[in-house]
């Protein structure tokens, strides 16, 4: 081999070589693992859990960051359109729960289109038909003239009905990729489902196209009525009302999600059987995505006005302490409101499996 080819064989290695160069960096004192990420602009879990596997051997207990040691970052996660529903991939279901098994048997593929999820995201694969039979009546906290908690985060202003509405119309669209019938009881026509951290307010929501009036009490009339007008005449037998809120209190409060059930007598044991499998399905992908993190979600009745007055079995979900500064981060990045909507769609497919 002459001395010339074998120069050119070295520079084309060299430039390969140096496209996957290793991003490297050392810890900042008192910084975990999460904060550490986070200013590498890599806070998901798919970057958490690639990052324990590139440095375990450097990992002090408990996955603990030592001061002076150059960590390897992973690369970048990425968000496309395919993500939303390999939105709900293998790892996150046990073995025996390998339900997207099922759509690899079907050579046809079928297809929706709803313009509520906005541009990008209206149309969508429907992979299996595992939910099949279930009906779901989905409503997000507050809207229209009424925003909810206000929370300001790095000089933007943050409304509790925007974050709720965009993970409850990211859910709406996993429950129809699985087969079910679903219905938006709070809708808005102008904002689907978006990306980035600081969501626009806007006063566009309504109920089911009705404007949203200003009076609380009567608003979630609005709302409940539209579940039972929809309820009776829904043919499936399987009906859950689902309610999505965040939570505010106090800044040093950090909380994990919370479950309320229903204390109607001919709902409770189903409304709690739901809240329960709902927070175990947590608890479940917290210790699978972030080991030894642990979980503090709570299962709880409440007398609220909207479990109270819903015929079909009911669910009310507080997602994140919209105050405080580590819960902000479960609600503001839009990976992770895709991640809150993924989990809530596996815990209502195992409810949906103990209810037959």
């Amino acid at each position: 081999m002459s001395f010339t080819r074998l120069f050119l064989i070295f520079v084309c290695l060299l430039i390969t070589f140096s496209s996957y160069s290793i991003e490297k960096d050392k810890p900042r004192s008192g910084e975990g693992i999460h904060a550490f990420l986070r200013r590498h602009n890599r806070d998901d879990n798919q970057s958490y859990q690639k990052f324990i596997e590139l440095n375990k051997r450097k990992l002090g207990k408990k996955n603990k960051l030592l001061t002076g040691v150059y960590y390897v970052l992973p690369k970048k996660a990425t968000v496309s359109e395919s993500d939303t529903l390999d939105a709900i991939p293998a790892e996150m279901f046990d073995e025996k729960d390998n339900i997207g098994q099922k759509a690899l048997k079907n050579n046809t593929l079928k297809y929706g289109n709803l313009p509520l999820f906005g541009e990008k995201n209206a149309r969508y694969e429907i992979i299996d038909n595992v939910l099949e039979g279930a009906c779901f009546f989905l409503a997000s906290g507050h809207g229209g003239p009424d925003c909810g908690a206000i929370a300001k985060v790095d000089g933007h202003e943050l409304h509790e009905d925007e974050y709720a509405y965009d993970i409850t119309v990211r859910l709406a669209r996993n429950l129809l990729q699985h087969g079910a019938t679903v219905y938006m009881i709070v809708k808005d026509p102008k904002d689907g489902i978006r990306d980035g951290k600081y969501l626009k307010n806007s006063r566009t929501e309504t109920c089911m196209g009705r404007k949203l009036v200003l009076n609380q009490v009567a608003r979630l009339q609005q709302y409940t009525d539209a579940i039972n007008g929809l309820s009776a005449k829904a043919n499936e037998k399987y009906q859950r009302a689902v309610f999505i809120h965040l939570d505010s209190r106090s800044k040093k409060k950090q909380l994990d999600v919370f479950f309320y059930y229903q204390d109607k007598s001919s709902n409770r044991k189903r409304s709690l059987r739901l809240a329960e499998t709902m927070r175990q399905t947590f608890e479940y992908q917290y210790e699978k995505n972030q080991p030894g993190r642990g979980f503090s979600g709570t299962v709880s009745t409440r007398n609220l006005a909207v479990m109270r007055n819903s015929e079909p079995v009911s669910i009310f979900m507080e997602l994140a302490n919209m105050q405080n500064t580590f819960d902000q981060h479960r609600y503001v990045l839009d990976n992770n409101r895709q991640a809150l909507a993924n989990w809530m769609t596996l815990g209502f497919i195992k409810d949906y499996r103990n209810s037959k």
